[in-house]
Formats: C-alpha cells, sequence, structure tokens
C-alpha cells in the first residue's frame, strides 16, 4: 500500500489521490482474514473500489493508467485447474471449492450460497434409515448399498445444484465402496475427472488436508488435457482451421474467429500493432515509442472477448518452435 500511496500522490492532485486511498482503507477493513494467503486484485478509482480474491499466487504489482491491467491475472486463472471436490462416508458429506491446491471454501450451512438451495445444504447428513450408529437398523448387504445409494444420490443432487451456477469438474473422495456407489446414481459421471480412496480424516480433517490428498490426481487430470489439446491442435492443422502465424493468429482473434488460443507458458512478444490495419509487426525493443511490450496479451484479450478461450501449455510440451497456435472456428 506504501506503494499505491506515493504513486498517487506523485501523479495525482492531492484530493484526488486521498479520495482513491481512502476508499481503498474503507474496502480493505471489510476483508475476511481467514483468506489471506489469497491473491487481491484491487480495481480503484475515485467512485468506486472493488476487491476480487484468487486463490493463485502471482506477481506483485501496481499499475495505474487510464484502464485495469489485467492481463497477467488471466494468464493466472486460465492455467489453474478449478474444482470441487466432494468427500464422502456413510454419515456426512462435505463439499470443497479449491484451485490447484487452494481452498477457496468448504460450504457450510451459513454460507449465502446455500440460503436458497432446493436440496439438501452441505455438508449433507445421512438421515436415512442406515446410519453406522443406528444399531436397530437391518443391516443386511442389500438394504446396506440401497440406504447408502438413495443417501450419495441426495448428496448428489446439492451437488448438482451448486454445480449448475459454475459447472466445475469434480473430484470425488472417499473410499471404494462409497465412490462406487456415487458414481452408480450421479446424473454427470462425466463431470469426474478423478477419484480418490486413500485420503484420510474424511470428516474431521481439514480442507486444506483433503485437498493436499488429491494433488496427484489433479495433477494427471492436468496432464491429460495437455495431451488433449495436442490432439485438437492437430485436428485443426488438419481441418485447415489452425494458425500460428503471429501476424494471422492477431488478424483472426482481432476479428472475432478465434476459438481455442494455445499459448506456451511465459510467453510474451513485443510488437507494433496498427487496429486499422490489422497488422503486427515484430520488434525487438519493447521500451521503444508505439511499441506494445506484450501482443500476445493482446491477442488472449481479444479472443476472449469474442468468446473464445486461452489454454497455456506447459513449455516441454510446447515448444519454442511453436509457442502460439489459434483453432479458428471457420
Amino acid at each position: 500500500m506504501k506503494v499505491v500511496e506515493d504513486r498517487l500522490n506523485k501523479e495525482y492532485d492531492k484530493s484526488t489521490a486521498t479520495t482513491i486511498l481512502d476508499n481503498i482503507h474503507a474496502k480493505t477493513k471489510e476483508l475476511n482474514h481467514n483468506y489471506n494467503l489469497d491473491t487481491l486484485a484491487i480495481f480503484a478509482s475515485t467512485d468506486d473500489v472493488q476487491i476480487v480474491r484468487m486463490p493463485i499466487d502471482t506477481t506483485e504489482r501496481v499499475v495505474i493508467s487510464d484502464s485495469f491491467a489485467t492481463r497477467d491475472l488471466v494468464r493466472d486463472m486460465a492455467s489453474a485447474v478449478h474444482y470441487y471436490t466432494v468427500v464422502l462416508t456413510r454419515d456426512n458429506s462435505r463439499l470443497i471449492e479449491a484451485s490447484n491446491d487452494r481452498v477457496i471454501r468448504e460450504f457450510d450451512k451459513d454460507d449465502d450460497i446455500q440460503n436458497n438451495m432446493e436440496n439438501i445444504q452441505f455438508p449433507v447428513e445421512n438421515n436415512g434409515l442406515y446410519t453406522t450408529g443406528d444399531g436397530g437398523s437391518d443391516r443386511s448387504s442389500n438394504n446396506e448399498s440401497s440406504h447408502l445409494k438413495e443417501y450419495f444420490n441426495q448428496v448428489d443432487k446439492s451437488v448438482q445444484e451448486l454445480w449448475g451456477e459454475h459447472k466445475m469438474p469434480l473430484v470425488i473422495v472417499g473410499d471404494a465402496k462409497n465412490i462406487g456407489y456415487y458414481k452408480e446414481v450421479c446424473d454427470r459421471p462425466d463431470n469426474i475427472i478423478a477419484t480418490v480412496s486413500n485420503v484420510t480424516n474424511l470428516e474431521d480433517g481439514s480442507a486444506q488436508h483433503i485437498v493436499d490428498s488429491v494433488q496427484e490426481a489433479v495433477e494427471e487430470y492436468r496432464t491429460s488435457l495437455h495431451h488433449a489439446a495436442l490432439g485438437e491442435i492437430d485436428k485443426a492443422r488438419g481441418a485447415n482451421m489452425l494458425q500460428t502465424d503471429l501476424q494471422e493468429v492477431y488478424r483472426s482473434a482481432f476479428q472475432g474467429a478465434g476459438e481455442t488460443l494455445y499459448v506456451r507458458r511465459g510467453y510474451i512478444q513485443s510488437a507494433k500493432i496498427d487496429e486499422k490495419a490489422q497488422t503486427l509487426s515484430l520488434v525487438s525493443d519493447a521500451s521503444a515509442e508505439g511499441v506494445t511490450d506484450d501482443a500476445i496479451g493482446e491477442i488472449i484479450e481479444h479472443v476472449i472477448h469474442n468468446g473464445g478461450k486461452a489454454v497455456f501449455m506447459p513449455q516441454d510440451i510446447m515448444g519454442e518452435d511453436q509457442p502460439i497456435a489459434l483453432v479458428t472456428r471457420y
């Protein structure tokens, strides 16, 4: 904040700087400090302040401009795996939202997001006929499986209701039998990206413990996405719907023809851009007049703005010889 204060006082009159700083301080006082490990993006003007929490690590910086610089944030967020972890036991089921190896939240009955749910709020307790503590219940194998399937079906209804808002992939955690029952009764099995049956302390373990325990599965999923992306690139190349020349990539992105942009992580290129002529010329001196220091960021913004998506590929999969590829819509 000291850097922000110094920059504002240097670049604006005292009244403007004071107004912006007061707005920032008022907004940051409202923060929940249970999430201090999250990255905070603070967008401030004399009229308003918006704070966005992001469960990613990013480079600390201050940007003072006529517009908000978000390219680095877009890169970081697009590189993350954002998912729900469904934790299953016979007596209780939990739902944890995470990004990579960081917990965003564990759903609780006090959460505003669950206030108007049609289905049961998380955590979902098993109040049916068969529970582990009910000594009088019929514990035959058939009754056990039937009651557990009914319970996990209720859990899935709650998962799907929350899923409908964000459509995130699911990691299912529990013992092998419970995972099997859940997969039998769930409405959208294709949403399950991984199952993990060796996690300990399912009921009492912290949300971070659960998320830490599924990271190997999450990384396997991320790797599968990268290999699938290579297949999509080859498929588009065969259909003559792939562009790898930076000038052509820029023009197609600008015109809204970009469906999916694949970018090698860390790839940044300075260039002179003429939007009117829809041309991009590479330059070596990023500080020269009229030069955009991150032309790749411009391309990413055009693709996303026009309804496409950006996928960031590891450097060992997408090499220096082809650091960018655009799959076009036509």
